[in-house]
């Protein structure tokens, strides 16, 4: 089996439950994978003995153990939270710790069924789940950070090594100000923010960028920010300055059409004062972002007391005035918005000795290894569409099994990675390319056709493995000398190799 062949049954788990106590996992595996002992009640007891136990703390015991095992780096954690939509009608439990599976916000886009919550904390390093919890199907991000705050709070000042918390720009609020003062944390600034677009303006103005790597580049600016001494790291790059400019020239584009249907009533009116139609231009012009007025030109229309030929007598009723007016693109407007959409801002209250500023940029971009998870999790393979047992407290325990089975297929594709790269290795992607980051779902399909053929009816039984392609041999030396067993391969360290 997988775990078998990752090396986790070298030595006992010393977990309290009765079917973890002192069990080597491939034993609890031939206990249960027998189809006359594996069963629908078997499991529901043990999802029951799962979530006395503890989801959450079972499930982080496991991580720590098999991230110390691999020597998992877990500085930067990345934390995110998903949906997962259920089928069934779900009776609440008196249990208080059950989750409720109701209605709520769908990121499933189901908001037709009920759901559960699931949050997600990752390890840059290879993706590595470390910690999980389920809630309620209606929670709220903003209900879940604060519920977890503190508990995150007390987990990094207890770390033994410093861990930094990464996330994106949702983190960043006012409100969240008193826990980021308390955690080293990374994170993007949003947009949104008029303090960011100054600090962009300023890093152009200043054009001191320094070279992050052949791609990107950044400027450092130390500041203040609700309360906390920070540094803000302005990030831009050749490709997002080639994007930018498109996306200017589209907005643009698109703006220009606005404007033309705007000026068509403001050509029609007539305005009492040539004062009040300028402040009517004004007003439209105020919004533009990428246009300026070019050209204006005012006309009046006098309006008499009498009817007929006016004399030079005659009294003025009124004076209506009307505006001609033409636009052009302001090439300053365009090149700011430019500017702003090609470059991004990163904060850190981390100490630069224990974080360098070329340090940053990788580290943030960690953040999308949770949502890498969650596509596993939620692959139509693991059949969560169609997922219902009973009773809500089952539920949580067999989202912590999935969360678990996460575990491993990470840990395997972050071994297969590292001896690729200490190999100097590649393997082909699907689309025939080479690659030295391959997923471990398209190694599966590679080393589909492998056949177990055994011969002779009486003792011994002999087995053979037919379909061992070189390619899969290669694959398979990848993973370690327990899985070459298993397949009946000749181990080739990697200091021969």
């Amino acid at each position: 089996m997988l775990l078998n062949g990752l090396g986790f049954t070298q030595r006992p788990l010393s977990l309290t439950p009765q079917f973890f106590v002192n069990k080597p996992l491939d034993r609890l595996f031939r206990r249960g994978v027998q189809a006359d002992h594996f069963n629908h009640f078997k499991l529901g007891r043990s999802l029951d003995k799962v979530f006395r136990y503890g989801c959450d703390t079972l499930f982080s015991e496991l991580s720590l153990w098999a991230c110390k095992q691999e020597g998992v780096d877990r500085r930067f954690r990345h934390v995110d939270t998903t949906t997962f939509s259920l089928h069934g009608d779900y009776v609440p439990e008196s249990d208080a710790q059950a989750i409720l599976i109701t209605h709520g916000y769908s990121k499933d886009h189901r908001p037709d069924l009920k759901q559960a919550v699931l949050e997600l904390m990752t390890a840059q390093d290879g993706g590595i789940p470390l910690a999980s919890q389920s809630w309620d199907g209606n929670a709220s991000d903003l209900l879940i950070f604060q519920a977890r705050a503190q508990a995150l709070i007390d987990e990094f000042k207890a770390a033994p090594t410093p861990a930094f918390m990464v996330a994106d720009s949702k983190l960043y609020t006012e409100k969240k100000a008193p826990f980021l003062a308390q955690v080293p944390f990374l994170t993007r600034i949003p947009e949104t923010l008029q303090v960011a677009q100054q600090v962009i303006e300023q890093a152009w103005a200043w054009n001191g960028w320094q070279p992050q790597d052949e791609a990107y580049r950044f400027q450092r600016i130390d500041l203040g920010h609700y309360g906390i001494v920070q540094r803000w790291l302005v990030i831009t790059s050749q490709t997002g300055w080639h994007q930018a400019q498109e996306a200017v020239a589209k907005a643009q584009e698109k703006e220009y059409n606005a404007i033309q249907k705007q000026l068509y009533p403001l050509h029609a009116q007539r305005f009492s004062s040539e004062q009040q139609a300028q402040t009517g231009l004004d007003r439209l012009a105020r919004k533009w972002k990428y246009h300026q007025v070019d050209q204006t030109t005012s006309t009046s229309q006098i309006h008499y007391a009498h009817k007929g030929r006016p004399s030079v007598d005659t009294p003025i009723k009124s004076i209506d005035w009307q505006l001609q007016v033409t636009v052009v693109a302001d090439p300053e407007k365009r090149r700011a918005q430019q500017q702003r959409k090609a470059s991004f801002v990163l904060a850190t209250n981390i100490d630069s000795q224990e974080l360098s500023d070329k340090e940053i940029l990788p580290g943030y971009k960690g953040q999308g290894t949770a949502e890498r998870g969650f596509r596993f999790l939620k692959d139509p393979l693991f059949f969560t569409a169609s997922l219902f047992v009973k009773k809500p407290s089952r539920i949580q325990g067999l989202l912590m099994v999935m969360t678990l089975a996460l575990l491993v297929y990470s840990i395997a594709q972050r071994r297969m990675r590292q001896q690729l790269a200490l190999q100097k290795e590649t393997l082909s992607n699907q689309i025939g390319c080479p690659t030295a980051t391959p997923t471990l779902r398209w190694i599966f399909q590679l080393l589909e056709g492998i056949n177990v053929v055994t011969l002779g009816r009486q003792q011994p039984v002999r087995v053979i493995i037919e379909g061992l392609t070189d390619l899969r041999k290669k694959i398979l030396l990848l993973f370690g000398q327990k899985v070459c067993q298993t397949y009946q391969i000749s181990y080739i360290s990697t200091c021969s190799m």
